[in-house]
């Protein structure tokens, strides 16, 4: 059963009209809306945003810090939006609870963003801010040997195709991702986004639209990077938490690839949350399930910085 809570909020959506109708410029303005979702904003220790250069150009980040000495452990975190939508302001306030409650430093990467910048570019720019921040944890008082990447929704996608990019460049290791309602495919038709297409916040029609923005041909499909259930090898990649909802186009594709990993070996920590919609994680000011995941988040990496 759909949570009152969540039917409350797509009762608000009702006559809304649909990303695919809309240019990019007036869909990045809509969604900013969307920001008074995530509830009051705690304070942190510390908090500053600087650019770091990346290949043809440069990004930002955002750096939280909490109380005390260090050395931290450090959580890179990437932000949803489709790849076209969703910036540091987005999810400024689950970043910041993760950081009070997890006790780690949190690193939130303004990547580039489709259709201006085409895979593999948003991607490119999230690995580059993930090594960055290995080749710096100590500056920032952070501990290299403990650090975590995750992120939600298109964030996830990239999160879980950095993973990969790091396993084949030996690079990085990270200790453990985060994937919260990731894409990891882009069939477009399992039993998720037939029961949950339309009428859920996230459609089947905006998720045609996002991919049409974020890739540059239909062959990108395929490409392990952009598809990560696609991928024959699974095996030696971190210790993964993978969050789901049930009213989500993307559920079974985030259940599949939880299982997948678990097969190859990978320990896999996943929770659908019940009742609950794409995006609910960073609308825990109106969604009680968006603070348990929250809550869920920081405790697994708690334990996984141990």
């Amino acid at each position: 059963m759909l949570d009152p809570q969540a039917k409350v909020f797509l009762d608000t959506l009702k006559g809304r009209p649909s990303n695919s109708t809309l240019t990019v410029e007036e869909n990045r303005e809509k969604n900013k809306e969307l920001r008074k979702l995530a509830g009051p904003t705690e304070p942190v220790a510390e908090v500053h945003d600087l650019m770091i250069p990346v290949e043809g150009g440069e990004i930002g980040l955002r750096i939280y810090k909490p109380e005390g000495e260090g050395l931290f452990p450090i959580f890179i975190y990437i932000h949803g939006g489709g790849w076209v939508l969703g910036d540091l302001e987005t999810v400024d306030v689950p970043c910041r609870n993760i950081v009070n409650q997890a006790r780690c430093i949190v690193v939130s990467v303004d990547y580039r963003l489709a259709p201006e910048h085409k895979f593999p570019t948003p991607l490119m720019d999230c690995y580059s801010a993930a090594k960055w921040v290995f080749e710096h944890a100590h500056e920032l008082n952070g501990d290299s040997e403990k650090i975590a990447v995750g992120g939600d929704s298109a964030g996830g996608n990239l999160a879980a195709a950095v993973t990969m990019m790091a396993r084949k460049s030996g690079e990085l290791n990270f200790v453990s991702q985060v994937l919260i309602y990731p894409v990891v495919e882009f069939s477009f038709d399992t039993d998720s986004y037939k029961e949950n297409g339309k009428d859920y916040f996230l459609t089947y029609e905006s998720m045609v639209w996002f991919s049409q923005a974020y890739l540059e041909k239909e062959t990108d499909k395929g490409n392990i990077y952009v598809a990560p259930l696609l991928a024959e090898d699974l095996t030696k990649l971190p210790p993964a938490l993978v969050i789901t909802a049930e009213y989500d186009p993307l559920r079974d594709e985030g259940l599949a690839y939880a299982e997948r990993l678990k097969s190859a070996g990978v320990p896999v920590t996943s929770t659908c949350y019940k009742g609950m919609i794409h995006g609910f994680f960073w609308m825990s000011g109106i969604l009680e399930q968006g603070k348990a995941a929250i809550n869920e988040v920081a405790t697994y990496l708690r334990t996984q910085f141990q």
